[in-house]
């Protein structure tokens, strides 16, 4: 009986914790909902409440008529995915050959891959733009699509890499008896049984481009190109409506996508990040 209290307790303080953990977190995005239902006269007023007063949706309903925005939500679309299959084609031969080669030193290789997902792009932020410039990859999303590919491919092949190390040996044995070579077991064996990695892989490196800003915003300043993340940034200074609410209503569409993807399919995702982490 006290051991089912100690239990009962333990799992009412740790629901008391997410609740805490989520309206942290939350809170930022309900304010944003709070200014993007706002009518111009309730924020010039300056009125510090939570509920509007006469909630409206003409906010919503002006960017969304807007060519312009509608033009950066399709960049930015474009980008991520486009970065997302170029960041699948790169990884995934690669963690298969780190996941079933022995390598001299590949243990060093693996943590000098992780070691540059630890570099701000801030750090290379004016050799990048020199670099393309150079070989006249900017005001291209073709250049940004690559960059984008570059910081996305090391946490992506340690990702597989965790995934195939989980998918046993012995069926890559058979395949090769059976008379496949090694590019036939990658692509009959191995590519059908990461379905789920991939698909997971796919959908953080989508979510990821999406929220880009500083790439873009270095290699791109053609309106036409920009993403989301640097359009939201243009457009609230180009527009002749600077109105707070506008902008809130930009942002909450902007962020609302990637939440929503997530959420749907957080499952997924973490059975692809925690995947072979138990293989013995």
């Amino acid at each position: 009986m006290k051991a089912s209290s100690q239990a009962r307790l333990g799992n009412v303080f740790s629901y008391l914790f997410m609740a805490v953990m989520f309206v942290f977190f939350a809170w930022p995005l309900i304010w944003l909902l709070s200014l993007a239902l706002r009518t111009r006269k309730e924020i010039y007023l300056g009125v510090a409440r939570l509920i509007p007063h006469n909630p409206t949706l003409e906010n919503f309903q002006a960017i969304l008529s807007s060519s312009q925005f509608a033009s950066y939500l399709i960049n930015a679309l474009k980008l991520s995915c486009l970065s997302a299959i170029g960041c699948l084609i790169v990884a995934l031969p690669a963690a298969y050959a780190f996941s079933r080669f022995e390598l001299r030193g590949k243990g060093a290789w693996l943590m000098g891959l992780l070691s540059f997902q630890m570099i701000s792009p801030l750090v290379i932020m004016i050799p990048l733009y020199r670099y393309m410039a150079s070989i006249q990859m900017t005001e291209s999303h073709f250049g940004v699509t690559m960059v984008y590919i570059a910081l996305a491919v090391p946490t992506a092949t340690w990702i597989f890499k965790g995934f195939i190390d989980g998918i046993p040996d012995s069926l890559d044995e058979a395949a090769m008896i059976d008379g496949c070579s090694r590019f036939g077991v990658f692509w009959r064996v191995i590519l059908p049984l990461s379905t789920p990695g991939i698909a997971s892989v796919f959908i953080i490196t989508v979510i990821a481009g999406w929220s880009q800003f500083l790439v873009p915003f270095l290699l791109i300043t053609k309106d036409n190109l920009m993403p989301i993340g640097v359009g939201i940034f243009q457009y609230a200074g180009t527009q002749n409506d600077r109105s707070l609410q506008v902008l809130a209503a930009a942002c909450l569409v902007s962020v609302v996508p990637a939440i929503i993807a997530f959420l749907s399919l957080q499952r997924l995702i973490l059975s692809a990040m925690t995947a072979g982490a138990v293989k013995g």
